[in-house]
């Protein structure tokens, strides 16, 4: 069973900077992502990557800002968010694809971890 688990989540005063950590295990896994849902909000598209870790695709909100990226010999895979804004808030998903290439659909992912609440204050 794939199991995926967040970490690195909290609270930040606008401007700082935070790294989610997405720790997966059980299986071999392809493309992998981030997105997130704050209050009221649909579960939106944060990054992408293929199962190497070459290839990227970030939403327009935080394209200069954010940055995926993936250790496959650890099983992690990255957000490291810098600059961050008070319209960042949300809890962030980590996905995972078992088969299929980089996508923004949350629904091509077959996996989704628990979630971590991001909070950054103005």
């Amino acid at each position: 069973q794939v199991q995926l688990v967040e970490s690195g989540g909290g609270f930040v005063q606008a401007g700082g900077s935070l790294r989610l950590s997405c720790a997966a295990s059980g299986s071999t896994l392809s493309t992998m992502g981030w997105f997130r849902q704050a209050p009221g909000k649909e579960r939106e598209f944060v990054a992408t990557t293929n199962w190497g870790g070459s290839l990227t695709n970030l939403a327009d909100s935080v394209k200069g800002r954010f940055t995926i990226s993936r250790d496959n010999a650890k099983s992690t895979v990255y957000l490291q968010m810098n600059s961050l804004k008070p319209e960042d808030t949300a809890v962030y998903y980590c996905a995972a694809r078992l088969w299929g290439a980089r996508s923004n659909r949350p629904d091509d992912y077959h996996y989704w971890g628990q979630g971590t609440q991001v909070t950054v204050s103005s």
